[in-house]
């Protein structure tokens, strides 16, 4: 076994898990918000923010779907070593990992019961910028509105209009992540939206 599948995972599991769960909770509970997340180091092209994100929220009952470039040997081992986690096809995660291309169609990933809502895949996405720009973001946990990001925003209203049922989502950059919970409302921002008219 390489050395790289064996390291690379938190230092201190206990109080690293506690600090990556935390930022994970705020960003969801905080929806466009920027939170630090640290502690991990998995093997490319797994991102520091991504890597502490599989850390934290999976184990041998929550199946992983690596899409694209995620689905390597590096990968696979590196998280097969550190959380168990079994690897699934995209209509069976509960968590599926890639860039947001790769990642399509969102149809494919289970967005929970009307018994069951919680049975729904959450979708860790890795960016190349994480910014508060691009789309405003209302509703739960957000005070008057937000702003965050997104490789487009269409298929987040498409997502909105399920709920209780939908995917949720987690945006990594770096060792920064951001979190859009299904209940989110999201619309373009209105300086992208007043160029899309110039444009037209």
């Amino acid at each position: 076994m390489q050395a790289n599948t064996l390291s690379g995972g938190f230092a201190d599991p206990a109080v690293g898990s506690a600090h990556a769960f935390r930022s994970v909770m705020e960003a969801m509970a905080r929806p466009g918000t920027i939170q630090d997340i640290e502690g991990a180091a998995p093997p490319a092209p797994l991102s520091p923010a991504m890597g502490a994100v599989l850390l934290t929220l999976c184990d041998t009952e929550t199946p992983i779907y690596l899409a694209g470039d995620m689905d390597c040997d590096a990968a696979r081992a590196w998280l097969a070593f550190h959380t168990g986690a079994p690897f699934v096809g995209p209509a069976h995660c509960m968590f599926a990992v890639g860039k947001w291309d790769a990642l399509a169609p969102l149809a494919v990933y289970p967005i929970g019961t009307s018994e069951y809502p919680d049975r729904s895949a959450t979708l860790i996405v890795e960016c190349s910028e994480l910014a508060a720009s691009s789309a405003t973001l209302t509703g739960p946990g957000i005070k008057d509105q937000a702003t965050l990001s997104l490789p487009e925003v269409e298929a987040f209203q498409a997502n909105r209009t399920l709920f209780p049922l939908g995917l949720d989502f987690i945006f990594t950059c770096g060792e920064r992540l951001a979190a859009l919970p299904r209940s989110t409302e999201v619309s373009r921002s209105s300086s992208e939206a007043i160029a899309q008219v110039g444009a037209s």
